[in-house]
């Protein structure tokens, strides 16, 4: 589908060179974020305010805002959560003790994480239940590592962030070892570090599939799919959110050059300079409204003309938790 829209009438002429503008699809929410967001949402509906809500239920700091105005209180630790409170666990996962302490001190909490997330936790414990030890690909760090260590003994699991982590293992013949990968990170990068796994430890155990999730691998194929086209790229996303940083990777990597915005506001005009084509995606976490802002600052410099380029169709659900549906 392509769409022409004019520049705005105060524009200087000199600055109506147009500007081709390749959006991707599948871009923004996904099944998950979406899932997290409505059980927040539906919380406030039924408990009323506040809410109380355990880290950012996702990263991106346009829907946390939304969401604190609407009466959630978000906190970085459980014991900033009164007694008596509903909370809310975010998006990407916690520790065994976090639902746990919170069952022991009668809160009524809500567990928000992905349902692919949760996936790769009972995977875990499954692991650890036959007597392996779990190599974890994944960012030191990020709250769906720090939540996938947590749900086993400390000590079963060894992070793996790198290739060169992956030759300075160093286990006894024989050892059992499975090994499981956080789902944001690139398809690539990850394949690549797998595929050492698997050379160094022919035996070792894995998932049927990469636990990439379907989103993360959807949105990454999307923006392959226009990179090689673009003189730029944007991505939509928070500094902090994994997914949004693999897709800047991912076009760096097809060598395009791209950016990481939260906002139409960061744009800075000279990026847009000797830029004919120009690509703009957004990561899992960032609302199609921060999309059309972005297009929408982009008119106030130059003539757009819109093209979406969708590479397929996605249309996963996730289903809410009980307590909010009986």
């Amino acid at each position: 589908m392509t769409t022409t829209v004019s520049a705005s009438p105060d524009a200087p002429t000199a600055a109506l060179a147009p500007l081709k503008l390749l959006i991707a699809a599948p871009r923004g929410f996904c099944a998950g974020v979406d899932r997290a967001i409505e059980i927040v949402e539906r919380a406030l509906d039924r408990y009323g305010q506040p809410v109380f809500v355990r880290h950012e239920i996702v990263h991106n700091r346009y829907v946390v805002d939304g969401l604190k105005e609407k009466g959630a209180i978000f906190v970085e630790e459980l014991d900033e959560v009164p007694d008596g409170s509903p909370v809310v666990f975010s998006a990407h996962g916690v520790p065994k003790t976090i639902p746990a302490t919170a069952t022991e001190r009668g809160l009524d909490w809500l567990d928000a994480t992905c349902p692919l997330v949760s996936k790769v936790h009972r995977q875990a414990e499954r692991h650890v239940e036959a007597g392996r030890h779990i190599l974890f690909v994944g960012h030191k760090g990020h709250p769906e590592v720090i939540g996938t260590m947590g749900q086993v003994p400390d000590g079963a699991i060894t992070l793996v962030e790198t290739l060169e982590d992956v030759a300075a293992l160093d286990f006894p013949e024989g050892k059992p070892l499975a090994f499981l990968t956080q789902t944001t990170l690139s398809v690539d990068d990850t394949r690549e570090i797998v595929a050492a796994l698997r050379a160094r430890f022919p035996d070792i155990s894995g998932p049927r599939a990469e636990d990439i999730c379907y989103a993360t691998s959807n949105r990454q194929a999307a923006v392959k799919a226009i990179a090689e086209r673009c003189d730029l790229l944007l991505v939509i996303g928070a500094p902090n959110s994994s997914n949004s940083l693999r897709l800047v990777e991912v076009a760096e990597r097809e060598g395009t050059k791209a950016r990481l915005i939260q906002r139409g506001g960061e744009i800075d005009p000279a990026w847009l300079e000797g830029v004919e084509t120009l690509g703009l995606t957004a990561g899992a976490s960032a609302p199609e409204v921060l999309v059309r802002e972005v297009i929408d600052t982009l008119r106030e410099w130059r003539t757009v003309e819109e093209e979406t380029v969708t590479t397929t169709v996605e249309k996963m659900v996730f289903k809410l938790p009980r307590q909010l549906t009986e």
